[in-house]
């Protein structure tokens, strides 16, 4: 019996061996795929996590709407900062605090407080989704510049 439980042990750590030197090739295969997501832009090789939430401002004993927005990617390009907030002003968000953090070739962070959120159509009320969509249109539009 102790024969057999150490053939299974042996041959269980084989096939996790096998299985994990197939991981490894697939990731040097192709090291973009690492850096793929859920949140990615389309068509880049670089993530972009972004997160949008609602928050309530509070301005005068009257109760504002605002959007509070993270931005992170693994490197930024030229342009990248100024693409996302040209984004908030499409949308016509006025940015209250924003804390950022960009240069050529490494990490890209913004943390934003937004209000209002009347878009260039009148009376278009702003959601969460649709500024998650417009800073991810932004990023992919930049990126695409730097690829040209």
């Amino acid at each position: 019996m102790q024969a057999n439980n150490t053939s299974i042990l042996l041959d269980a750590s084989k096939y996790i061996k096998e299985l994990k030197d197939r991981v490894e090739a697939a990731a040097a295969a192709s090291p973009e795929a690492d850096s793929s997501s859920s949140s990615s832009t389309p068509g880049s090789a670089m993530a972009a996590t972004v997160s949008v939430s609602s928050v309530e401002l509070d301005s005068n004993s009257s109760c504002r709407r605002g959007f509070r927005i993270n931005v992170s990617m693994e490197r930024s390009r030229p342009g990248l900062l100024a693409s996302v907030l040209e984004a908030f002003e499409d949308l016509g968000l006025d940015v209250l605090d924003a804390d950022a953090s960009c240069a050529d070739d490494t990490a890209f962070r913004l943390q934003a407080l937004g209000s209002g959120g009347q878009g260039q159509q009148a009376g278009v009320s702003v959601d969460e989704q649709m500024v998650r969509q417009a800073v991810l249109q932004a990023i992919s539009k930049c990126m695409d510049d730097g690829d040209e």
